[in-house]
């Protein structure tokens, strides 16, 4: 029996104690009426205490004085009767208190048998959490269990768990965290709470009457020797939530989720169970980073055996043995017991219930229809772009182009899904973009066409309305990537100017500044860009530099890059220029993709396939998040919306240049209504042919240089139907010379083709070509010496008594031709055949030529000091015009064929 001393200290203990519980219990309570309740009888409790303490403090001292008189014990006896009664009486209140609270701030099934939860599924539509989550039943050291009151601890946005097992025996700490995953996930609406389980020391994974979850995406177990991968995973979820909480105008999470009256991120609950070792010094800084922050993000940890700082929201649970346990929310003198542990069958039913739910909720697997918006075109990019670009676990996965994350850099081996990545981002961009808030700018180097489609063709007239420019099969035309580059360069400029005229820095702010000028965001898709670095010439030089100076600057005006490669190493214009990589702080990782992400982030390694690695921290692992990409690319996806929006968008259609096709003469717009002669295609951004500049000065003539005999013949035949074009039959004439049988056929039938158009036109193919007459028309003549240097043989031939050679007088009319308006369009195979042919001093005669496969260090003699890096390839030509020129244009030589057949 125990001695008065003992019992009297025992009562206080306990009233100690159950203040403690009462305070826990208030500190927990949510909205008014509750916390009116439990502070009037907080009040009332403290009366109680107080009367005892003062009864028991006057009749101390008179049991003190008279403590040793045996006849006084009846006395000490009422006494402490009196006060045992008073701390029963409010004892049954105040367990009764603790009762009610725990019954109305729990989920309805902690109060329930489990036969009538376990087969259910939850739907709380999880815009708020209840506060507290039963997991047993807690009574006073020393009384009877039938005194108990259940215990229930904080979890979902308020703290989180740490249970610490009995010397290594984790039966009962697994009992206590599955059924509490049970009470959370049969709660709430399936798919609002996602669960990661990592153990040190289960390879198979722990809890495995939860496994069934998996199935659903509800839960992932992570590799036990992975452990800083989750801790990545985590921090960068809780920087994306905060991230998106203050874009939305909210400071947290459980804020953005009120304001939108719905739950806009699941919560994250991540259970780790250690062996009570404490980790390295790194793991241990970022799970109390995460302890710190996670609660405002949703995300909650339940530790088990593993180090933690008290400086975290955190409760504790610590087993003394196999049954009992103490918490930090009672106090180390109130015993816990955990609630009877669930049958693994029962578990897994329940499970498998709440995955089954799950699959039906979510109804079919994500598709390319779910990264679209509901409403097409209704977003704006005065801020940034973004779409969703797959789904982790269900969940979208997101794409982000602005200030803080301006270009993207993305690599994947062939066959890992780059391109139909690609596709899926361009196809949720454009959905929620309209043309004015976005243009696309796409190009392509490898060979195939797999943005040729955006553009109108024979089979679907359709196009994409964002897009302006798509480029394909261009991997031997450099030209034509460093022509974006510049044109990209100029834009900046141009939006830099106006933000400097309205003193502003950044897009969105000229956008206001200038609200009736259009400023859309620009996205240039450059796919296997590596291509433009591969030589080492001038255009790499140029590319470099544009390259970087568009990186650098492109953030705050609006223009971002999208660079793809199958491998990003390797790329020397590169080295010691880190701005491109730097600025391109968003990072995605196709399967087995190198380089891309940081040098020590190897998520990519074990990607599945149409699975990537969207990074917007710059590569750093903790900014890893795993995306599944839907098909983007097959039929009946991409190709559909593009025609819903080709149909409901108004817009012009995008160029394309296709560098596998010669462009005919007969489409081209110059070619419509010409302005001289067309010599072929520009490769620049601007959908334009070269043209010749012709007036009555010295030296406006064209030599056309190379053996390349068809694409010879195509730019002088383009040139003279051009010409024919421009003027009218009375006002031109033209000559053909041609010495050189086998090229016969085509000279006629330009000769037919010029005459159909009303044009008089002289062919000669003998040796009357040394005779050159004075001018005959009017108006302007025209001379198409085809193969000069075949004729050259006749041309020096002098009779006797005749004073000039045909050389001679050809010479003359190159020289003094033009100022009469006779112009002459010679070919010759070479360089050194030309300046054969002109003499000494007559460089100056020919102002322009057209070089075919001639190599750039031969032709730098008649570029007028200018340095020409020109390799020669089929079917391109350089054009150089001394008196307009600063560097040669590169040219694709016009198809004249149709031109010719035109009738």
């Amino acid at each position: 029996m125990l001695g008065r001393r003992e019992r009297r200290q025992r009562a206080e203990n306990a009233l100690a104690r159950l203040r403690s519980v009462l305070n826990q219990a208030l500190g927990a309570a949510v909205g008014g009426h509750e916390r009116a309740v439990l502070h009037k009888r907080q009040l009332e409790f403290e009366r109680a205490v107080q009367r005892i303490g003062l009864a028991k403090a006057g009749r101390d001292r008179e049991i003190a004085e008279q403590l040793t008189d045996p006849a006084l014990a009846p006395v000490w006896e009422r006494i402490t009767r009196e006060r045992d009664d008073s701390y029963a009486e409010w004892r049954r209140d105040g367990l009764g208190a603790v009762r009610e609270l725990v019954a109305a701030h729990t989920p309805g099934p902690a109060g329930q048998p489990w036969q009538e939860w376990l087969g259910a599924v939850g739907t709380d539509p999880g815009v708020s959490a209840p506060r507290m989550w039963r997991i047993g039943t807690a009574h006073v050291e020393h009384e009877s269990p039938e005194h108990g009151f259940p215990l229930a601890v904080p979890l979902l946005e308020h703290a989180h768990l740490r249970l610490n097992s009995a010397r290594g025996d984790r039966a009962a700490v697994d009992s206590i965290v599955e059924t509490l995953l049970l009470r959370v996930l049969s709660t709430f609406t399936p798919g609002l709470v996602r669960l990661h389980l990592w153990d040190i020391g289960h390879l198979t994974g722990p809890l495995p009457n939860l496994h069934p979850l998996t199935a659903a995406g509800l839960l992932v177990v992570h590799d036990p020797t992975r452990l800083d991968d989750l801790l990545a995973l985590l921090a960068g979820h809780i920087r994306k939530v905060h991230a998106n909480a203050l874009r939305a105008g909210r400071t947290t999470l459980k804020d953005a989720c009120a304001a939108a009256g719905r739950r806009v991120e699941p919560w994250r609950v991540a259970v780790l169970f250690g062996n009570g070792e404490r980790l390295d010094e790194e793991q241990y800084r970022e799970l109390n980073r995460i302890a710190r922050t996670g609660p405002d993000a949703g995300v909650h940890l339940i530790l088990v055996d593993m180090p933690v700082s008290a400086s975290s929201p955190l409760e504790t649970v610590t087993f003394t043995d196999q049954e009992q346990a103490t918490s930090s929310v009672t106090g180390s003198g109130v015993v816990v017991r955990a609630d009877p542990p669930v049958s693994a069958a029962a578990a897994i039913r329940a499970a498998t219930a709440i995955r089954d739910d799950m699959v039906v909720r979510r109804g079919r697997p994500r598709s390319f229809i779910d990264l679209l918006p509901r409403v097409l075109g209704r977003e704006s990019s005065r801020e940034e772009l973004r779409t969703v670009i797959g789904f982790d676990e269900g969940d979208p996965v997101e794409l982000v182009l602005g200030d803080a994350t301006p270009h993207a850099l993305v690599a994947g081996p062939s066959g890992s899904g780059k391109t139909n990545l690609l596709y899926a981002m361009l196809g949720g961009l454009a959905a929620r973009y309209p043309p004015r808030e976005l243009e696309l700018y796409l190009l392509d180097f490898k060979e195939g066409v797999s943005f040729a489609g955006l553009t109108p063709g024979t089979k679907d007239p359709s196009w994409l309305p964002q897009a302006r420019l798509v480029g394909v099969n261009v991997n031997t035309d450099r030209e034509f990537g460093l022509a974006l580059l510049r044109y990209l360069s100029q834009e900046l400029a141009r939006r830099a100017e106006a933000a400097k005229r309205q003193e502003v820095t950044k897009l969105a702010e000229l956008r206001d500044a200038e609200p009736e000028v259009s400023w859309p965001r620009v996205v240039a898709v450059i796919d296997e860009f590596q291509a433009l670095f591969s030589g080492r010439d001038q255009i790499t030089q140029q590319a470099a530099a544009l390259l970087e100076d568009v990186a650098r600057r492109g953030r705050s005006q609006g223009i971002h890059l999208v660079l793809a490669s199958q491998d990003i190493a390797g790329i020397e214009a590169f080295w010691g220029k880190p701005a491109v990589y730097d600025q391109c702080t968003l990072r995605i990782a196709m399967p087995k993709a190198k380089r891309v992400l940081a040098q020590d982030n190897l998520a990519a390694n074990t990607l599945q396939r149409w699975h990537v690695v969207v990074n917007h921290e710059s590569g750093i692992a903790h900014g890893n998040e795993v995306a599944h990409v839907p098909d983007a690319s097959s039929r009946g996806t991409f190709d559909e919306l593009q025609r819903r929006l080709w149909r409901e968008v108004e817009s012009s259609a995008p160029r394309l240049f296709d560098g596998a096709h010669q462009p005919s003469l007969l489409t081209t717009a110059e070619f419509a209504t010409p302005r001289g002669p067309v010599l072929g295609q520009i490769i620049d951004v601007a959908d334009r042919a070269a043209v010749l500049r012709l007036e009555a000065a010295p030296g406006r003539n064209l030599a056309v240089l190379g053996t390349a005999v068809e694409d010879a013949l195509a730019v002088m035949a383009s040139a003279a139907l051009s010409l024919g074009r421009a003027y009218k039959p009375d006002e031109c004439e033209f000559e053909l010379w041609c010495h050189v049988e086998s090229l016969r056929d085509n000279v006629t039938a330009v000769a037919e083709a010029l005459a159909h158009q009303g044009h008089r036109v002289r062919a000669r193919f003998d040796s009357t070509i040394a005779d050159m007459t004075e001018q005959t028309c009017p108006g302007k003549r025209f001379v198409f010496f085809y193969a000069v240097d075949g004729a050259t043989q006749l041309l020096e031939h002098k009779e006797t008594g005749v004073v000039q050679s045909g050389l001679d007088k050809f010479r003359a009319l190159l020289k003094h031709g033009p100022a009469g308006n006779v112009h002459t369009f010679g070919w010759w195979r070479g360089v050194a055949r030309l300046k054969d042919t002109l003499g000494f001093g007559g460089n100056d005669d020919v102002g322009a030529w057209v070089a075919l496969d001639v190599q750039g260090s031969e032709l730098n003699q008649l570029a007028a000091g200018q340095l020409v890096d020109w390799s020669p390839r089929p079917h391109r030509a350089v054009f150089f015009d001394r008196t307009t020129h600063s560097r040669p244009d590169v040219l694709i030589p016009f198809d004249p064929t149709s031109a010719l057949e035109e009738r």
